[in-house]
């Protein structure tokens, strides 16, 4: 057998199980390293959060609460991006690459909870497969079915299957527990991939007993193995509290995690966020336009030297971009969809509307990221008299005849997401003589008006799960194509031709070879103007400086479990 292990060595104790922990004397324990327990660390969010179950909280607002409270089987290292152990101490891999068995961490465990008369249970393979079998459910709470039934055998027939009815009570076959602390996955086809998704922030192990006792509630009280656990939440307010029982230790040993409380309050718009920020109403600003910080903070250089706060940016695994309903619409015509890509001018977008910040998407949908040659992608070059002539091709010269059409945007009013929309429009008109009316809305309504297919074209984004170009190609595979969702594919394109490459991508186990396949995918989007990339940028926060141990990561995930609170010495002169 091919083995990969991961071992405990590695990580010089920090990853110890702990059994116990909820009898700990928090106000009096003595942190190692020069950290400290306790604090609440304050944040807001700019949309709404409203799901705490992990299969259905897919956005990011939403995946930012649940990695706090849930775990999958790996993760993602934030600073190095590599695979590293999670519920997973260890796994194995066959010859073939088709057979995992993974060993599961003893001593991990899930939250106090009524669904379990007040206490924790200690998790087991049982609890890992059970949550995997509903990750590749057709249950409307499943929003991530697209990361695993294509790959796992039998998933895609219980898929099918769970549409209507509960399926086979022995879930999917190829997800198989083999002892209470060991559980083996078999793959239809080898994928190299397969390490990254399943540190899938979405699939966090939860316990059976939830649905038992919550029934259809179970969205409101969740309960998972993660460093905190939810304490109340309201309709403009959340608090996690911190989880007493749980299992990580840092490097030092010491027991994780540091700060007592998590509280998430909701924005009305950016400069409100960042004067709360000023007034240590909050710890955190995250996305923070560039543009802010000079009003607010002087330049960027002079926010980074602030003795009071910290500025941290990292690359950014994000694209920016317009999505198109490519089936029912008059976005069907490829001719329409590339001479839009052709009449916007990415470079002045940035340079006039966003102030500089961000990097014109020039290339294809996939963003820089490591071992990916995003150079040999062709993109659009502004050009509006090519732009033009597919218009008239398309039936629409000088845009007559052409309809006015509703342009959503999830933004609020004045924020760099509605300035590069205005920018968008206005370009489209002096270039396409076409209207597009923009149509501020949240993020729940933009997803209602693509879902009733009242949305033609729509401002969006994707930010990546895990660390992989596949993960951003995915979204225009035909097979991910599901009724009732849109979080992939939501502009329902099919095309044989691309579905071919895509899955011999999945399948190739050289890694270069791979890569040559996933630019071929995508300049096939970017030929066809299958969505209109605008821009990649970097992912801009501002910490409070009694805040340690805060790293910014191009996941924009939050990593919260290692972060303590220091407060800083009060100046007496």
């Amino acid at each position: 057998m091919r083995i990969t292990i991961f071992t405990l060595l590695l990580l010089v104790g920090a990853l110890l199980s702990s059994c116990g922990g909820g009898g700990t004397d928090w106000e009096n324990l003595k942190a190692l390293g020069g950290k400290k327990y306790g604090g609440n660390f304050k944040f807001m969010s700019a949309e709404k959060i409203e799901n705490f179950f992990p299969t259905y909280a897919a956005d990011l607002y939403s995946v930012r609460l649940i990695q706090q409270i849930y775990e999958p089987l790996l993760s993602v290292d934030p600073k190095t991006l590599d695979v590293v152990p999670n519920i997973a101490e260890s796994y194995e891999v066959s010859e073939d690459a088709q057979v995992y068995t993974f060993k599961i961490r003893k001593g991990v465990f899930f939250h106090s909870d009524e669904c379990f008369g007040g206490e924790g249970r200690e998790l087991t393979a049982e609890d890992v497969k059970h949550t995997l079998d509903y990750a590749c459910s057709g249950a409307p709470e499943n929003q991530i079915y697209y990361l695993l039934v294509n790959r796992i055998k039998g998933a895609k027939e219980y898929y099918e299957s769970t549409k209507s009815s509960k399926g086979s009570k022995d879930g999917v076959s190829g997800i198989r527990v083999i002892d209470n602390n060991t559980i083996q996955i078999t793959l239809k086809e080898p994928f190299a991939g397969f390490e990254k998704i399943l540190t899938h922030l979405s699939l966090g192990i939860f316990p059976q007993e939830v649905f038992n006792f919550y029934g259809d509630k179970v969205n409101a009280h969740p309960v998972g193995t993660g460093p905190f656990m939810l304490a109340s939440k309201s309709s403009d307010k959340i608090l996690l509290k911190r989880n007493p029982n749980y299992w990580q230790k840092d490097e030092f040993g010491n027991k994780l995690p540091f700060i007592d409380s998590v509280t998430i309050t909701y924005s009305d718009n950016k400069r409100s966020e960042l004067a709360a920020f000023q007034k240590a109403k909050i710890d955190l600003v995250l996305e923070i336009p560039v543009e802010e910080v000079n009003n607010i903070f002087g330049t960027l250089e002079e926010a980074k030297t602030n003795i009071k706060h910290k500025v941290d940016s990292e690359q950014s695994f994000s694209i920016n971009y317009l999505a198109m309903d490519v089936v029912n619409s008059q976005f069907k015509d490829a001719n329409v969809r590339k001479a839009f890509n052709l009449a916007i001018n990415r470079d002045e977008i940035i340079e006039l509307w966003l102030e500089g910040e961000g990097w014109a998407a020039n290339h294809g949908f996939v963003p820089s990221m490591k071992n990916y040659p995003i150079d040999e992608v062709s993109g659009y070059v502004f050009d509006s008299k090519a732009a033009q002539k597919l218009m008239k091709d398309a039936g629409y010269p000088n845009g007559l005849g052409f309809p006015k059409t509703d342009f959503y945007v999830n933004a609020l009013e004045g924020s760099a997401t509605h300035k590069m929309a205005q920018a968008i429009a206005a370009q489209i008109k002096t270039n396409l003589n076409v209207t597009l009316d923009i149509v501020l809305c949240s993020y729940k309504e933009r997803e209602e008006a693509i879902k009733s297919g009242k949305a033609k074209i729509w401002r969006t984004g994707w930010v990546a799960d895990y660390p992989d170009p596949e993960n951003f190609l995915a979204m225009f595979y035909g097979g991910n194509i599901a009724e009732g969702s849109n979080l992939v594919n939501a502009f329902k394109y099919q095309n044989d031709a691309y579905d071919k490459m895509f899955e011999q991508a999945l399948t190739e186990r050289d890694p270069a070879r791979r890569m040559e396949l996933l630019v071929k995918c995508d300049q096939m989007i970017i030929d066809e103007g299958v969505v209109m990339p605008i821009f990649t940028d970097d992912h801009i926060v501002i910490v409070n400086a009694r805040v340690r141990n805060f790293d910014a990561n191009p996941m924009e995930s939050l990593t919260l479990k290692n972060v303590f609170i220091k407060e800083l010495r009060k100046n007496t002169n």
